[in-house]
């Protein structure tokens, strides 16, 4: 199992004062599996994230990844978050080596893997360009690459594609499935679109309003690869309908 979060309470201040955001909640990711998590705004999606990325601690519960206790600790999960946050004062391949080599890799090792995928992924020629000059979409690519390199065993996407226009939006949804494909790494994503779960993913949790709690977990049954046509299918827009019935709960 590559991550089991195990009846985790979060809660902020003291007495009367005192907010509930996480309401004991367990959340699971298998081995190679794809799980995106849907909730109202407001529902800790992100505090649950940081719970397991190690930079909050649980108020209770714990947290397993890779079969080892690591609630509270650092290092053991990739991330990328909604803005891309790469360093405008280093090249697109510079971004990446810096994340490579701050994980252990070598330098020549991580130069060459940083070639190799900026290839891949059809950026080769921007290796030496700054952030500044590439598209939004462009700049979530190495963003979501930065991570995909790195050693961790389990990635947490958190809204990436929030903040591009439908289309491109559309775009890197086909482009990080048929990335994926090839690397089946370990994948948990916080989204607050029910299409971009339903497409991307193995398995989808709907929480509550907070403190969340899961309401209910959805098997997606569809055949990888992914079809874009997917979106037009009766069965698509019948779990769609349920998990937004799901979400519209107060």
């Amino acid at each position: 199992m590559a991550l089991k979060a195990e009846r985790i309470r979060k809660r902020f201040g003291n007495g009367d004062a005192a907010k509930e955001v996480l309401g004991g909640l367990s959340v699971s990711v298998g081995k190679g599996e794809f799980v995106s998590i849907v909730g109202p705004s407001g529902s800790g999606k992100t505090t649950l994230f940081k719970i397991i990325g190690g930079l909050e601690p649980p108020t209770e519960g714990e947290v397993w990844i890779g079969g080892k206790k690591t609630t509270g600790e650092r290092g053991h999960i990739s991330y990328v978050p909604q803005q891309s946050a790469l360093l405008p004062w280093r090249t697109v391949a510079g971004n990446i080596e810096l994340s490579l080599t701050i994980s252990g890799l070598d330098r020549r090792t991580a130069k060459r893997e940083t070639k190799e995928w900026l290839a891949r992924i059809g950026l080769g020629e921007y290796a030496d360009a700054y952030p500044h000059v590439l598209s939004g979409g462009m700049t979530q690519r190495v963003s979501f690459l930065r991570a995909l390199l790195a050693p961790q065993p389990l990635m947490l996407l958190d809204e990436p594609f929030g903040a591009l226009d439908a289309l491109t939006r559309l775009q890197m949804q086909q482009w990080l499935t048929s990335i994926w494909e090839e690397s089946r790494r370990s994948v948990l994503l916080v989204t607050h679109s029910i299409e971009e779960a339903l497409y991307l993913s193995d398995r989808v949790i709907v929480l509550s309003a907070s403190p969340a709690a899961v309401l209910e977990e959805f098997a997606v049954p569809f055949p990888r690869p992914r079809r874009e046509a997917l979106w037009t299918e009766p069965a698509f827009n019948a779990m769609k309908q349920r998990i937004y019935e799901l979400l519209r709960q107060p």
